[in-house]
């Protein structure tokens, strides 16, 4: 008998461009989820700065952003979770700025030019970061939000106080921690100004800053406990 003829079936298989544009498909949709969360958070960047944090609002958000907020809540349940999110990248952001602020080489300069190195990029990220100050000095802000605020400072503190050492190693550690403490209090009224202002009048107020920390400062780097020296210095008559 003659052998019968195989019929050959094959399965369709998806070609390496297919494969290549199935992979293509969930980055762009990722790609857009980005965007999309990104311009979320920019949009409550600028309405906790107008509005502050306790009264602003997932549809104020929205409005900014210029969606729908059912499209807003496809990528965050609430405003705190938008905080949140927006609060995390700030506080990173500012933890590496003042890493590259006090820097060792900052440090080991004079006092003028020492407050110019570290003072410029913090000044500089408050004033690019407005929602910042808004969102960590604000009221009713998320706990963790305030934590992660608190934790900051605290390092802030510990970096200050050891640029005052290294400048009056003589000088008893609770002066220095108070001397610290009204440094970083005079930074933060005067920030409060220079973010009030803009254009000229915001350069203005940063040099007046830096002068009122300097004049404050050239005490102690000059080997005088400025606690002493209130306490010595006569009155004129």
């Amino acid at each position: 008998m003659p052998e019968a003829k195989r019929t050959e079936t094959t399965t369709p298989t998806t070609s390496g461009a297919g494969r290549g544009e199935e992979r293509a498909k969930p980055r762009r949709r990722q790609a857009r989820g980005e965007r999309r969360v990104a311009q979320l958070l920019e949009a409550a960047a600028g309405v906790f700065c107008r509005q502050g944090y306790a009264a602003a609002s997932t549809n104020a958000i929205a409005r900014e952003a210029g969606v729908s907020p059912g499209t807003l809540y496809q990528f965050f349940p609430n405003k705190e979770a938008i905080a949140a999110e927006l609060g995390e990248q700030l506080l990173h952001r500012a933890n590496e700025t003042h890493g590259e602020a006090f820097l060792a080489e900052n440090l080991r300069l004079p006092l003028p030019e020492m407050l110019d190195a570290v003072l410029d990029p913090v000044l500089a990220f408050n004033c690019e970061n407005p929602a910042f100050w808004a969102l960590m000095h604000g009221s009713g802000i998320p706990g963790h939000i305030a934590e992660g605020h608190e934790e900051l400072h605290r390092g802030l503190l510990t970096r200050v106080e050891g640029i005052l050492s290294a400048f009056a190693p003589d000088t008893p550690g609770e002066e220095l921690n108070r001397i610290a403490n009204m440094t970083l209090a005079i930074f933060k009224s005067g920030l409060d100004l220079v973010l009030a202002s803009e254009g000229q009048e915001q350069a203005a107020y940063s040099a007046e800053l830096k002068a009122a920390l300097l004049r404050y400062l050239t005490p102690l780097a000059e080997g005088e406990c400025s606690g002493t020296r209130a306490l010595t210095t006569p009155h004129p008559h």
